[in-house]
């Protein structure tokens, strides 16, 4: 093999550092001592559906066109796939280049495109995914045992931790098998596998070290393991973005909007997915029946309702609400809550002037007139609203009286590239990545997740031709593809955003043919929306 890129999604030198004195990763402390190694500043948003498809693509969302978990035709929603994914991946850059490439759980590669070589799909992907080439899942589990996604319902509170723990080390171990039977079968020049569980160890197990330190302890013996069996010429190690502690607020963008008269609220009814609708949608067949609750039943019904209408707030982050009154596993389980729910608060999308749609988005849409399905702002008005609201969140502040938002900008500060229009219309980057963002109504500010991600993830390239003496100082998200790429003797392409890290040396970039994006197929998988919903990820 001739360069091996390891993903470990929010991997950070703070995070590394500890792991590597305490002597827990001697695998991964050996390539980042032998290599060149920096932090790896990520982009906007720093989140995982939207920051995969740019390292691998070496192109910022306004040119691959994925922005967020979601997908959006108007008011519309899907959980967003390969096919939104709208521009060249490393792969199949090589793929052209006459060179083979094997790819395990890389994040929204679902459904694969055709390539010389094999692909698993990661993140997003069905829990049983549909591989390239056709039939290689089965091939999988005949020789390395059943594969998933995701561990078993990361969030189901009928599991204990421990249980759930368990599943998250053997998922690590078997990317790890899974890639060294296909890398032995395909004898690819280049390979890709990544690590998911090192992200969500810190959102499903806030302040557990020693979780933490088991899930790298797996990837790390799964790394020295690939490491033996393939022997590659170059290592890259990379991660999407970072991770680190909340200490600020959770700002309810949509409230903040809804106190100056610019978002509109309905009784009933949502057009972003939340917990609640998706856990209504998997109740058909398991709902217990009025006759079997019996007057028990409608006293939790009225209990979970005076419970939210305390907490002033409804459809979203009502779970977390359930978890305070001992009723989230009883609701997910057997309650359809619209029962409950009904008559609640929520934001009217086509009434309203401007909204936050999806909270790992990081900006607000305007309500555009000619564009959006019932438009309220006129063409004409478009600019003068959006620099009028863009002062309004530049002023907005915590309880504290610090500023919530450390840069507020028109999306063309951020984005660039054909799909750019898709993007939110007003960026909105937190202080420090402090406070964390939620598409609430109700009272302004919440306590945000312990844990959550940071703007800076790392970067480590060793091996053969690497200067381990050079300075990567300044490396961004970006340039992880033209890194990857120079390491396999393949030009980048001048339209990335990125550029060749100084610790390599390759071709200088070139123009490629136009890139055939096709056309969108819907993702329609309620396990996938059911899990993006029991991490969080969706309100």
């Amino acid at each position: 093999m001739r360069t091996l890129l390891v993903g470990l999604d929010a991997a950070s030198l703070p995070v590394l550092r500890p792991l590597f004195d305490d002597g827990d990763l001697p695998t991964l402390r050996s390539l980042f001592d032998e290599g060149a190694a920096a932090p790896l500043e990520s982009q906007i948003p720093p989140w995982t559906a939207s920051a995969w498809p740019s390292l691998y693509t070496g192109k910022n969302p306004g040119k691959h066109g994925v922005f967020d978990f979601l997908s959006f035709d108007g008011y519309e929603w899907d959980i967003v796939n390969s096919t939104d994914v709208k521009a060249r991946t490393m792969w199949e850059y090589a793929d052209e280049a006459g060179l083979t490439s094997v790819v395990v759980n890389a994040p929204v590669t679902d459904p694969p495109r055709e390539f010389d070589g094999a692909l698993v799909p990661g993140y997003l992907a069905a829990e049983k995914p549909r591989c390239h080439p056709e039939g290689l899942l089965d091939d999988i589990e005949d020789d390395v045992g059943p594969y998933r996604v995701y561990a078993e319902r990361e969030t189901d509170e009928r599991r204990s931790d421990e249980a759930k723990f368990r599943d998250y080390v053997e998922l690590s171990h078997l990317r790890g098998r899974t890639f060294r039977y296909l890398a032995d079968r395909f004898d690819p020049e280049f390979g890709f596998v990544q690590f998911q569980k090192t992200d969500a160890v810190f959102h499903d197990f806030p302040d557990d070290r020693a979780k933490v330190r088991d899930i790298y302890r797996a990837v790390d013996e799964e790394l020295a393991e690939i490491l033996d069996a393939c022997d590659p010429e170059a290592v890259v190690v990379a991660s999407d973005h970072g991770m680190g502690e909340y200490d600020g607020y959770e700002f309810r963008v949509n409230q903040f909007l809804k106190e100056r008269n610019r978002v509109v609220t309905a009784r009933g009814g949502q057009d972003v997915p939340s917990w609640f609708q998706i856990k209504d949608s998997e109740l058909t067949d398991e709902s217990e029946s009025s006759e079997e609750n019996g007057d028990s039943g409608t006293q939790l019904l009225s209990a979970v309702a005076a419970a939210a209408a305390r907490a002033g707030l409804t459809y979203q982050r009502g779970k977390a609400i359930l978890d305070r009154v001992g009723l989230a596993e009883f609701v997910g389980r057997h309650v359809p809550v619209s029962v409950v729910f009904a008559a609640s608060e929520s934001v009217d999308f086509a009434a309203s002037e401007a909204y936050l749609r999806s909270p790992s988005e990081l900006g607000v849409r305007l309500n555009a007139e000619g564009r959006e399905p019932e438009g309220t702002i006129p063409e004409g008005e478009y600019d003068a609203v959006r620099e009028a609201l863009m002062e309004e969140l530049r002023a907005a502040t915590t309880p504290d009286g610090e500023p919530v938002f450390e840069r507020v900008a028109p999306r063309e500060e951020v984005f660039e590239g054909p799909y750019a229009e898709e993007a939110v219309d007003i960026v909105t980057v937190p202080t420090e990545f402090e406070h964390s963002l939620s598409a609430l109504v109700g009272e302004q500010f919440g306590d945000p997740e312990p844990w959550n991600h940071k703007l800076d993830g790392v970067v480590s390239v060793s091996g053969s031709g690497v200067d381990a003496d050079a300075d990567l100082s300044g490396a961004h998200l970006f340039d992880v593809a033209p890194t990857v790429l120079a390491t396999l003797g393949i030009a980048p392409d001048v339209e990335m955003d990125g550029e060749t890290l100084p610790c390599v040396s390759g071709p200088e970039p070139e123009t490629y043919a136009e890139f055939d994006v096709g056309g969108r197929v819907r993702t329609d998988d309620d396990e996938v929306a059911s899990r993006l919903a029991d991490l969080g990820y969706l309100e």
